[in-house]
């Protein structure tokens, strides 16, 4: 149960990143770096989601198509 909690977390602060980007895209009309800065949290959240998902897979935490009893 651990493990989709802490993908689901990290898939909600990935969804916050990006929103928070549009935000600042919008609002600041390109004059400040906040946008860029969000974004790029977005692509480092994104990258340890997938880092995360297969070390997961690999230590048997997560199984892909697993019927649940």
């Amino acid at each position: 149960m651990l493990p989709r909690l802490i993908i689901v977390a990290i898939l909600l602060a990935i969804l916050a990143s990006l929103f928070s980007g549009m935000y600042f895209m919008l609002k600041d009309r390109g004059q400040s770096q906040r946008n860029v800065k969000a974004l790029s949290i977005r692509i480092g959240l994104s990258l340890l989601l997938f880092a995360l998902l297969i070390a997961a897979y690999l230590t048997g935490l997560i199984h892909p198509n697993a019927v649940q009893p």
